[in-house]
């Protein structure tokens, strides 16, 4: 079971037409992302003191059902690993009633901030740093 966060659309987060705007979208995928990692243990700061950075290289968002101010929504978060130096991050944004409002997949990796280059193996810098690999998909 994928990891979740809920999250409340706000007003002020919606467009002209009472839609949740198509950025903010973005914002909840990153808030779930930097959830995950908390409750891995990681830490942004520690990321920051070892120079290396998550770094997102292409984003897809595919939008199912319209968002409104007031909704609850539930953003799922579940990393899937391949080979080489990046990795992918699926996402779900689902209605309280279990309808999904859009999907989310993003290409991403660990940049090292001195080199400004992707580490060459981002698994093992977060077995390094996570308490909890497991729900990294890390078990």
């Amino acid at each position: 079971m994928p990891f979740t966060v809920g999250i409340t659309v706000r007003g002020y987060e919606t467009d002209t037409q009472g839609h949740l705007n198509q950025a903010v979208y973005l914002q909840y995928a990153e808030h779930a992302r930097w959830s995950l990692l908390q409750a891995c243990g990681i830490r942004q700061s520690t990321m920051v003191d070892r120079r290396i950075g998550p770094v997102t290289v292409e984003t897809t968002i595919r939008y199912r059902r319209e968002l409104r101010a007031g909704d609850e929504v539930e953003v799922s978060c579940a990393f899937v690993w391949g080979e080489g130096k990046t990795f992918v991050i699926e996402q779900t944004v689902t209605k309280a009633d279990g309808t999904v409002a859009a999907e989310l997949s993003a290409v991403c990796g660990l940049l090292d901030l001195e080199k400004r280059k992707l580490l060459p193996d981002p698994r093992a810098a977060f077995r390094e740093l996570a308490a909890e690999p497991a729900a990294l998909g890390l078990g």
